[in-house]
Parts: structure tokens; sequence; C-alpha cells
């Protein structure tokens, strides 16, 4: 399905977003970005952002995507040789997909977290 593929594409998107709006919280990792010459002036512009991408992403999905983000911190994870690289479970054979193109969005049966295959 290519609505998936694109869900998917937006998930990681909204992870990627919601990583750096966490660092810009931290004390500590806002201190290191700022002592490398980062500015952290635009968190509203990451927070806007986010708000934006959110409203592309079904219900569905953004429910079962901030509920895992709760939980572990990275929801969506790299499945690399079967490998979930949340967890670091092997998959079973029958998840992994005929084409990478024609992937549906699947989740790890150890911990739940969302898959994309590499």
């Amino acid at each position: 399905m290519p609505n998936s593929k694109r869900t998917l594409r937006l998930l990681v998107a909204l992870q990627d977003l919601d990583l750096m709006i966490r660092e810009a919280h931290d004390p500590e990792a806002s201190g290191e970005e700022k002592n490398l010459g980062f500015s952290l002036k635009n968190l509203e512009t990451l927070q806007t952002a986010r708000a934006k991408l959110a409203e592309q992403i079904g219900p569905r999905w953004l429910s079962l995507y901030e509920r895992i983000s709760k939980r572990y911190g990275r929801a969506v994870v790299p499945v690399e040789g079967r490998v979930c690289l949340g967890c670091f479970v092997t998959l079973p054979t029958s998840m992994a997909p005929k084409k990478l193109e024609d992937s549906e969005i699947q989740l790890c049966e150890n911990c739940g977290r969302i898959l994309y295959w590499l």
C-alpha cells in the first residue's frame, strides 16, 4: 500500500522532531549543543512543525505512536537482518515483506514498536 509507506515516513519524521524537542528541553543535552555552536531558539517552530505533521497521520497510527513513544522513547525502529533494533529479538521469517516497496506497517511481536525494514 502506498498509503502505509507514506504513513511510515511521516512517523519517522515525527519521531525525529520529537527527539529534537526532547533534547531542547533537556538541560544537559541542550548545554552540549550550545557548546557545539547550535542555537535552540526555534523551539516553537519545531513544535508547530510537529503539530502539522501529526495532523497528516491517521488517528490510529498517531495514537499508537504516542503510546509506544511514552513507553520506550523510540517508537519507530529499523529491522536489520530480521532483528528488531528496538529489542534485539529475531523476527519470524513470515514478517519480512516480499518487496520493500509494498510493505505494510508492522509491529514487533516482542516489544510492539513500529518497524521499518532496511
